[in-house]
């Protein structure tokens, strides 16, 4: 092979590369209910996805949620697993995702704490086998975890993920909705765990976390007088590396959705009188959006 030939091949292999890498364009949006005045916003604003409360939608509300010229990537439905009832409003949320072509619910695990950890992952395959896996299947929905450690979850973190991923081996039911706000409150790494866990995650909320360390120095994490040492914030006003994170997002070509949980209690939340958005909330997801666009293109 002489010079020429080498170059020649060289400069086709990049034109091959540069035509299959793809602008890293995910949909942006934000997570509430669904009203015609939220989506209206969302529309407004820009976004082009939602998340929705899962408390929001009903069956009279379906053609209303269709005819709204909003995409939406998930329902929101944080609950427990462990009975009848539990397993019957699950099955309808599934079956209402499925009426409406939303991929994703988004929930909790499912936890109970009288039993020892392996005990519960047991428990936890054996429910979703048993009582939604079939309706996930007739509707093409698969069920996201989302790591929030304040509700009835083990899918806390990198333990819980690699414990239940093991245990439901290769379904096609289960994943991740990565929100790497709950993993800074717990002491986490989330870029890694995002790196770890890439090929898990199909849904991502998009939420800080500030951490008080002149307040958590002097009280650590179980403060006997409960004063706060962290709270939820807007992206860019807590501790998130946001351009390692999405570094992560981009290197790996993820494509799904990205949208803003707004909670920070300086915008209008967690008081938001709602269902519509309030302005102060408005105001905050605006602020999100202003910054988030550094990193993501419209």
């Amino acid at each position: 092979m002489n010079r020429r030939t080498l170059l020649t091949g060289l400069a086709a292999a990049t034109a091959i590369t540069a035509q299959q890498r793809k602008e890293w364009k995910p949909r942006l949006g934000v997570l509430g209910p669904f009203t015609a005045a939220n989506v209206q916003f969302s529309k407004d604003e820009g976004f082009t996805n939602m998340i929705l409360d899962g408390g929001s939608v009903t069956e009279d509300k379906l053609d209303a949620i269709r005819k709204s010229g909003m995409h939406f990537s998930a329902l929101q439905c944080a609950q427990n697993h462990f009975t009848a009832a539990d397993n019957d409003k699950f099955v309808q949320k599934i079956e209402l995702a499925g009426k409406l072509g939303i991929p994703y619910v988004g929930t909790c695990s499912g936890k109970d704490e009288t039993k020892r950890f392996q005990q519960q992952i047991d428990d936890i395959v054996r429910v979703y086998t048993e009582k939604y896996f079939k309706a996930c299947e007739a509707n093409k929905v698969r069920i996201l975890w989302e790591p929030w450690a304040g509700g009835p979850n083990i899918a806390t973190g990198p333990v819980g993920f690699e414990a239940l991923f093991k245990a439901f081996g290769d379904s096609p039911y289960v994943g991740l909705q990565y929100d790497p706000s709950h993993l800074v409150w717990q002491m986490m790494d989330p870029i890694q765990c995002a790196r770890d866990f890439i090929d898990k995650i199909y849904d991502v909320h998009l939420k800080d976390t500030q951490i008080r360390w002149d307040v958590l120095k002097k009280t650590g994490i179980n403060p006997p007088n409960r004063a706060s040492w962290w709270t939820f914030r807007l992206p860019g006003l807590g501790q998130m590396d946001w351009a390692a994170f999405f570094s992560v997002l981009q290197q790996a070509g993820y494509q799904g959705a990205m949208s803003i949980e707004h909670e920070d209690p300086f915008y209008g939340s967690p008081n938001r009188p709602g269902p519509d958005f309030s302005d102060d909330f408005k105001t905050g997801l605006k602020m999100a959006h202003r910054y988030l666009k550094q990193y993501i293109p419209d």
